[in-house]
């Protein structure tokens, strides 16, 4: 099957916390509405929050790069009429727990903010195709800006399972938004924070940084998310030296279902212009395939 092929099933009625199990006989539903309770949704830092959920079996099946979709609660007046596509954070099926974590920027985040431990919240999905590790991979880089970080955050954590050398790249304007280092450095990354203060972040530095990881064959693939101009660093010098990628791509949506087809962006594929919708047919793509934004 095309890693590009979307399954059509998908849960109608929602899966709770402590609620049955689904029946192991019944049709395998990839994704399900999920009702969690928010164990903690605390500030880590004056932008970005990070929300642990107690989630039910459905929601923990969710893998590295993969997005759900959040009914979050409306900050003032007026409903939110659409749900808020967002990628996992952590993932911890033995404590049945799953994270998030999120700049609050816009209503949806913002509302998503005042929850309180013991409140309910109505999540769905996993959604999307997520990354994958080839095998043969020794050592990968993960760079990423920002929130994004967050995205990347999982595959470290694979990839440490599997035996992986990661060196993580963060980019951020300055060093107390360069999220995630804490994840990266349980999972055994060689950290390289890069900030907008010292200039560190600049294209130029972050480039020889690259060459030089390429050089002492440190970097078997690239994954990124967060930033167009690292990204389009990234595929160059992936195209360069041959070193495969995977971007996960940032978008609108609205149903993340695939029918309404408001998050499509433009890929080339093979010297042609293709139109893919990052909702179903990613928000994993080839490095080489992304054209940025």
């Amino acid at each position: 099957m095309s890693p590009y092929a979307p399954s059509t099933d998908f849960a109608s009625a929602p899966h709770r916390v402590g609620g049955a199990p689904l029946d192991p006989s019944g049709p395998d539903l990839p994704a399900g509405e999920c009702l969690c309770i928010v164990v903690a949704n605390d500030w880590v830092n004056d932008e970005y929050k990070l929300m642990v959920l107690n989630a039910p079996a459905k929601a923990l099946t969710a893998k590295a790069g993969q997005f759900f979709q959040l009914l979050c609660p409306s900050p003032g007046d007026g409903e939110l009429w659409l749900r808020r596509p967002m990628s996992i954070y952590a993932v911890d099926p033995a404590h049945g727990r799953l994270d998030f974590l999120y700049k609050c920027l816009g209503r949806g985040t913002l509302g998503m903010a005042r929850l309180a431990p013991g409140d309910e919240f109505n999540i769905a999905g996993p959604f999307g195709v997520g990354f994958s590790l080839e095998p043969g991979w020794r050592n990968i880089v993960v760079l990423g800006r920002g929130v994004g970080l967050a995205t990347l955050a999982p595959i470290s954590q694979l990839a440490h399972d599997q035996g992986i050398g990661i060196t993580a790249i963060l980019s951020a304007r300055d060093a107390s938004l360069a999220m995630s280092a804490e994840l990266f450095e349980a999972v055994g990354a060689d950290i390289v924070a890069v900030t907008d203060t010292d200039g560190t972040s600049s294209l130029d530095n972050v480039e020889a940084i690259l060459e030089d990881l390429i050089a002492r064959d440190r970097a078997d693939a690239f994954f990124t998310c967060g930033s167009n101009r690292l990204m389009l660093l990234m595929k160059r010098l992936g195209k360069k030296h041959g070193i495969p990628g995977q971007v996960a791509m940032e978008q609108v949506m609205a149903c993340g279902l695939g029918p309404c087809y408001v998050c499509v962006r433009t890929f080339e594929v093979d010297g042609e212009k293709v139109l893919r919708r990052v909702c179903i047919e990613g928000p994993v793509f080839d490095l080489q395939e992304a054209v940025g934004w």
